[in-house]
């Protein structure tokens, strides 16, 4: 059922991405703000508002695939630079010369799709890549690996 609800919630968003949005996308609104909380069975990242974190598995080793308008309206980079008292907290350069918070070196965005704290409707959303919600121990959030679904036509 979990899997049936992150599809929807992806598709939800994914169908908005064809509109206008005004500034492509933007930042989090907490900034650098990192913490951990428990969501889908699994100690996350989250940040300052407690919105579940999450990294793209292509964006390793300084290469960037979200950063078209399409991709960054769902995909909220967590810019600025880290705060608080998760290990492994560090910034990365994004192309547009803005600082990124990563977590063990890879960027970490919020998603559109998730509506309140302990949300993890990105968890294995597949588009040019999967994302995952970013967990202390490295498993996936939901339990077992996400459904996800959707893509965003072309990006």
């Amino acid at each position: 059922m979990k899997t049936i609800a992150a599809v929807i919630a992806a598709s939800l968003v994914l169908a908005a991405c064809g509109s206008d949005y005004g500034d492509g996308g933007g930042s989090s609104s907490s900034g650098g703000k990192i913490a951990t909380a428990e969501a889908g069975g699994q100690t996350v990242l989250v940040d300052g508002e407690g919105m579940t974190l999450y990294a793209l598995s292509a964006e390793k080793n300084g290469k960037f695939v979200c950063t078209d308008s399409k991709c960054l309206s769902a995909w909220k980079p967590v810019e600025g630079k880290p705060e608080g008292d998760v290990d492994s907290l560090s910034t990365v350069k994004r192309p547009d010369g803005k600082e990124q918070v990563a977590y063990k070196g890879e960027p970490l965005y919020t998603f559109g799709g998730d509506k309140q704290k302990g949300d993890t409707n990105g968890e294995g959303v597949k588009d040019v890549a999967t994302w995952h919600a970013v967990t202390v121990s490295g498993k996936p959030a939901s339990g077992g690996g996400g459904g996800g679904g959707g893509g965003y036509g072309g990006y």
